[in-house]
């Protein structure tokens, strides 16, 4: 059952726990490019790292994260970010805690870091 556009809204804005500029920050670093699948166009970049930069400019445009601020063409991309953090944060464990592992590195690329005190 696919949920609706209000359930992926919520969720998105829960489980991106950082801010754009974060974000930004954390997608210049060694550590962003060290993990993920590579995308299949040839260019070196992970599927997340590539996902870290479409949430940046998601949050840029809509930094209070109001749920109408959102663009449609936004929702898509929500989905996935919502599948992905969803699925690793009940996968992983403690491995999502190790700043140094994949798994911590991986989902920080998709907005969520598993360190962040809230």
């Amino acid at each position: 059952m696919v949920k609706d556009t209000s359930t992926v809204i919520q969720e998105f804005n829960e489980l991106v726990n950082m801010t754009a500029p974060e974000l930004e920050d954390w997608l210049t670093t060694s550590a962003s490019t060290s993990c993920g699948w590579a995308k299949d166009d040839g260019s070196g970049e992970s599927i997340g790292h590539e996902s870290g930069r479409h949430i940046v400019e998601m949050l840029s445009k809509n930094p209070e994260r109001d749920p109408q601020g959102y663009e449609e063409g936004d929702i898509p991309h929500m989905r996935k970010v919502v599948a992905y953090c969803k699925r690793h944060l009940a996968q992983e464990g403690e491995a999502k805690k190790d700043a140094e592992g994949r798994s911590y590195k991986s989902l920080k690329n998709w907005g969520h870091d598993a360190l962040k005190k809230e």
